[in-house]
């Protein structure tokens, strides 16, 4: 039985409570009516986001985001589940933090180390939560789109998780054995 990626995105939402944006999309399997026409992200955008996306779950003994494809991921999810004003705060948002970044550091960010580009969506990150603006913030639909992308992906689930494709059974209580990955949705 293979893995089902739509299924594991509803967990998952469902698991969140719904809070993540174009979540009553997910759950109820209806598009949004007032989304843009004729949105379209250009390579550049989609390397960009894989960018953001590499700096938020970086490769290690495990395969990144990056490698998930979450640039892909993140523009499908964009394009099928947020609304207009969503969408369009997306992309006003992302950017402006690429015209953020360029600004405070004299560079583009695709010209940034991995350790600069996170440290900016850090420091981006903070700034987010101590913000009263009621507008979706991009950092926020950044990283939910980048933790919902990575551990639903092939890669996420059988790399970074522990992935049972057909479990024998249901065993209430496991023993944890300190370094053990989290098993897959």
């Amino acid at each position: 039985m293979a893995m089902n990626r739509r299924d594991a995105i509803k967990s998952f939402a469902l698991m969140m409570g719904g809070a993540m944006v174009g979540a009553n999309v997910i759950l109820t399997g209806c598009a949004p009516e007032d989304q843009i026409v004729g949105l379209d992200f250009t390579p550049e955008q989609i390397a960009f986001l894989d960018e953001i996306g590499e700096a938020i779950i970086p490769t290690t003994d495990t395969p990144g985001a990056k490698a998930a494809g979450i640039g892909e991921f993140m523009v499908m999810m964009v394009k099928d589940t947020y609304n207009g004003e969503q969408q369009s705060a997306f992309v006003s948002g992302l950017n402006a933090l690429r015209k953020d970044y360029k600004d405070s550091n004299k560079k583009d960010f695709m010209d940034a180390t991995l350790e600069e580009r996170t440290a900016f969506l850090n420091e981006m990150n903070q700034k987010s939560m101590t913000s009263e603006d009621n507008e979706p913030k991009v950092i926020g639909m950044l990283k939910d789109l980048t933790l919902l992308g990575y551990f639903t992906s092939e890669i996420g689930a059988s790399q970074q998780l522990r992935f049972v494709e057909v479990p024998g059974r249901y065993d209430a209580c496991v023993d944890y054995k300190k370094g053990d990955k989290v098993f897959a949705i």
